[in-house]
């Protein structure tokens, strides 16, 4: 038995048919079961109250851990990297392009048998200039195996998000895993709101788009958490409910600040089916103390306390400190070490690097099991693509919207109506 609850035959029929072509073509000898974002999703419907962990893959050694998590926990699991992480600007050495080939290498290396997509996260889109890119980066990484991604056009006005995401969808293929995002993640100020969430998803109905989940700007931040007001609950709630005919998943963002138990409150109360969990990784990784949640713990000179014996080297952690400040950024900027020090961290003794592979491994299996109910979704996960008969499981929903009333100039007119509060403007990349 490759996977608890599942026959080895059913297994190798999943392997056959639930691989993308995108990745039949890159790993033809490969048995590493890599699916579309939608296969994961339906896996965490089918069993309620459950959301898959979305990994953000700032280094290999978080690749290696998640999914050792994942294979323990029998849940599939999602490896992501953001446009500001993996673009082409990259402060990450993994990135769009690279991150598909070094999961498929782990999970036959570990054997690795669960169900895992592959997301581009938050790309970006804030101007024509982004919105031509598109056109051309998008087909490049899933030409490098992409199986999902999240279309993050929040920080335009509501009618210039929807058009953009009108826009690029042909550029994406239909089999994939979509994301959509409304309110640009700020934290308590330019909160979502439902009139906004139902604008963006009827919009993409009437043009036949049919995402699989919606982020949202539910009180939550990127990074390093300063304030305990975090997720709000019953908005996401709310929001969820208003959009329940249109069957769309919720994404949750920024998870490191949040404790566990409003993290529970999400999965039991709320449509959530996908959870990004990035800092949390990448501080356990370098073996930084973090709380029960992910959230950094401080010393008191206001400095990130380093556990000794635990992630990388003192000697290395010296050295990347040292780094930070003889560019003086601030400790929301540490996240920029994860480029210049990614081979260093490789390089490290066997026993080091081991060490943070355990430690990654730990953390995400509680998160997978204890918070986010997410345990023996895998059988789930598989019997979606032999259900289906494909990789590609379609839409949740057909089209409910009438085209007509969504034109260009409709959406125009729709758009100059919504009262949402945007919040101060400034750079809230992941």
């Amino acid at each position: 038995m490759v996977i608890k609850g599942i026959s080895e035959t059913d297994w190798e029929k999943a392997i056959e048919i639930g691989r993308p072509p995108n990745i039949k073509r890159l790993f033809p000898n490969s048995k590493a079961l890599l699916v579309s974002g939608k296969v994961v999703d339906r896996a965490m419907r089918a069993k309620g109250k459950a959301i898959a962990m979305a990994a953000n893959a700032r280094n290999q050694l978080i690749i290696r851990g998640v999914l050792q998590a994942a294979q323990k926990a029998n849940a599939p699991v999602i490896i992501e990297i953001a446009k500001s992480e993996g673009g082409t600007k990259a402060y990450c050495a993994v990135n769009y392009w690279n991150m598909a080939t070094l999961v498929d290498q782990i999970c036959n290396e570990c054997h690795i048998t669960i169900p895992v997509a592959i997301h581009a996260d938050h790309y970006g889109i804030r101007n024509e200039k982004d919105l031509a890119m598109a056109k051309v980066e998008i087909p490049s990484f899933f030409d490098a195996g992409m199986t999902s991604i999240a279309i993050d056009a929040s920080h335009l006005p509501d009618d210039q998000n929807l058009l953009a995401n009108i826009e690029i969808n042909p550029y994406i293929p239909q089999w994939a895993g979509l994301e959509t995002e409304v309110g640009e993640i700020k934290g308590e100020t330019g909160l979502s709101t439902v009139e906004e969430a139902l604008f963006l998803i009827q919009g993409l109905n009437a043009h036949d788009i049919f995402p699989d989940w919606i982020a949202l700007n539910n009180g939550t931040t990127h990074g390093i958490e300063e304030k305990d007001s975090g997720i709000q609950v019953q908005l996401t709630a709310d929001i969820h409910a208003a959009l329940e005919k249109y069957k769309i998943s919720g994404a949750q963002h920024g998870t490191s600040g949040n404790s566990s138990e409003r993290l529970r409150q999400i999965a039991q109360q709320t449509h959530t089916t996908k959870a990004n969990v990035a800092t949390a990784l990448q501080m356990i990784s370098w073996g930084v103390q973090v709380n029960d949640y992910g959230n950094a713990i401080l010393d008191p000179n206001g400095n990130f306390s380093k556990i000794e014996g635990e992630g990388v080297t003192e000697e290395l952690w010296q050295e990347m400190v040292a780094y930070a400040q003889s560019k003086n950024w601030k400790k929301g900027d540490y996240k920029n070490l994860n480029l210049p020090f990614e081979n260093k961290l490789l390089a490290q003794p066997k026993e080091v690097r081991e060490r943070i592979v355990r430690q990654i491994e730990a953390f995400s299996f509680k998160m997978m099991t204890e918070v986010f109910n997410a345990e023996d979704t895998a059988p789930l996960a598989i019997e979606a693509i032999l259900k289906a008969g494909s990789y590609d499981l379609g839409p949740k929903v057909g089209r409910i919207e009438n085209p007509s009333e969504w034109t260009r100039e409709k959406i125009l007119e729709k758009g100059a109506r919504l009262k949402g509060n945007k919040g101060p403007a400034g750079k809230f990349d992941d």
